[in-house]
C-alpha cells in the first residue's frame, strides 16, 4: 500500500516508517522538522519505496495514499509549551487537513491521540469510556485539548462524511531515537545517569507512570489500522505501573551510575497516576506489550550511551 506517516521523522514516526517499509509498503514520511530529526530516518533514505516530504500539516497538501498515520505534533512538555499556539494548531488544523485528504482520496486515517486526554485521572486504571479530568486553561492544555479536539474531529468526519477512521490513545512510550532534549522522564534520567549528574525527581517520586517500548506501540498501531469495523478509541500502553522513584533507581542500576536522586517541586497539572487498561486492545486487536521494562531500558540506555560517546 501507499502509506503516509505525518511526523514520520519523529521518535515514534521513524520506527513506524521502518516497520511499514519492512512489510513491503511504499511510505511517504511528512515532517516539518520542528521536533523530528533527519538522523532518525537517514538509514531509510536509500530505499526506493521511501519518500521524504518537508511540510507542515497546518497547511493543506494533497497526496494519493491509502493509509494515513497522523502522528505530527510535539509530544513533550518542553516542546509543546515552547510554542503552545503552534501545538494546538498542529492538532486541530493539521487533523482537519489530514481528514480532508482522507475524505477526498478515500484513505483510512489513524489519529495518534494520547493518554493526556484523561488529564489527572480520577479513575484508575484508565478505560476508554472515561472522559477525563483535564484543565482547559492550564499550561499543558495546548497539547491535551488539541488532542481531544483531534479526536472530536475524527468522530465528526466519520459520522458526517463516513471517513474511515481509527483512534489510538498512546501512553508513555520510550526507546531508541527519543530526543535528548525533550524533557521526558526516560531521556532525562538516562542522560543524567550517564553523566553521573544528580537525577531530578519532581514531587516525592510516588507518582506513577506505565512505560511501553516503542516496538510494542508500533505493533499496536498497525494492528489497529488494519482492524476492520472498529474505530476506537483504544488505549495502547503497558499496564505495568512504576513509581518515578523506582524508575530512577532502576536506571541508576542499569547504567552503573554514581548519580544521586534529588527532589524538586511537582510542575502544574502533572498527573499523579497514569496507567492504561488495555482489555479493549487485547480483545479487539489481540495485542499486548511483549518487551519488559528492564529489556527495553537496556536497549534505550545502549542507544543513549552511543550518543553520549559521540558527544
Amino acid at each position: 500500500m501507499r502509506i503516509l506517516v505525518t511526523g514520520g521523522a519523529g521518535f515514534v514516526g521513524s520506527h513506524l516508517c521502518e516497520r511499514l517499509l519492512s512489510e513491503g509498503h511504499d511510505v511517504i514520511c511528512l515532517d516539518n522538522f520542528f521536533t523530528g530529526n533527519k538522523n532518525n530516518i537517514i538509514h531509510l533514505m536509500d530505499s526506493h519505496r521511501f519518500e521524504l516530504v518537508r511540510h507542515d500539516i497546518t497547511e493543506p497538501i494533497l497526496l494519493e495514499v491509502e493509509r494515513i498515520y497522523n502522528l505530527a505534533c510535539p509530544a513533550s512538555p518542553v516542546h509543546y509549551q515552547y510554542n503552545p499556539v503552534k501545538t494546538i494548531k498542529t492538532s486541530v488544523m493539521g487533523s482537519i487537513n489530514m481528514l480532508g485528504m482522507a475524505k477526498r482520496v478515500k484513505a483510512r486515517i489513524l489519529q495518534a491521540s494520547t493518554s493526556e486526554v484523561y488529564g489527572d485521572p480520577h479513575v484508575h486504571p484508565q478505560t476508554e469510556d472515561y472522559w477525563g479530568n483535564v484543565n482547559p486553561i492550564g499550561i499543558r492544555s495546548c497539547y491535551d485539548e488539541g488532542k481531544r479536539v483531534a479526536e472530536t474531529l475524527m468522530m465528526d468526519y466519520h459520522r458526517q462524511s463516513s471517513v474511515d477512521i481509527r483512534i489510538v490513545r498512546i501512553f508513555n512510550t520510550y526507546g531508541p531515537r527519543m530526543a535528548e532534549n525533550d524533557g521526558r522522564v526516560v531521556s532525562n534520567f538516562i542522560l543524567q545517569a550517564l553523566r553521573n549528574e544528580d537525577i531530578t525527581v519532581y514531587g516525592d517520586g510516588s507518582q506513577t507512570r506505565s512505560f511501553c517500548y516503542v516496538s510494542d506501540l508500533v505493533d499496536g498501531m498497525i494492528r489497529m489500522m488494519e482492524c476492520d469495523g472498529f474505530t476506537g478509541p483504544v488505549n495502547l500502553g503497558n499496564p505495568v505501573e512504576n513509581s518515578i522513584l523506582e524508575f530512577a533507581e532502576k536506571i541508576i542500576t542499569i547504567t552503573g551510575s554514581q548519580s544521586k536522586i534529588i527532589f524538586q517541586p511537582l510542575p502544574q497539572d502533572d498527573p499523579k497516576q497514569r496507567q492504561p487498561n488495555i482489555s479493549l486492545a487485547g480483545g479487539k486487536l489481540d495485542w499486548k506489550p511483549l518487551v519488559t521494562l528492564d529489556d527495553g531500558l537496556k536497549m534505550t540506555v545502549a542507544y543513549f550511551s552511543g550518543l553520549h560517546r559521540k558527544g
